[in-house]
């Protein structure tokens, strides 16, 4: 008999977070890394990387608009 308990799956590190939200952002995605990651990943990692994205994306729209303007 095994007494002891299945181990929990390991959490992801905030870079593999990081590498999931930017596939997303893409929208290039394996379904079955998809559902690995669901069981792995820390929402709050979730939040903080995809906010952190979408600002590194205005900023960069923000700066080809001006230097395009600026021509």
């Amino acid at each position: 008999m095994n007494a002891h308990p299945p181990a929990a799956p390991r959490r992801a590190s905030f870079l593999r977070t990081v590498k999931a939200v930017a596939w997303s952002f893409v929208g290039i995605r394996k379904n079955s890394e998809f559902h690995e990651d669901m069981g792995r990943l820390n929402p709050l990692h979730i939040i903080v990387a995809a906010l952190v994205g979408v600002a590194l994306f205005v900023a960069g729209l923000l700066l080809l608009v001006n230097w395009i303007v600026a021509k």
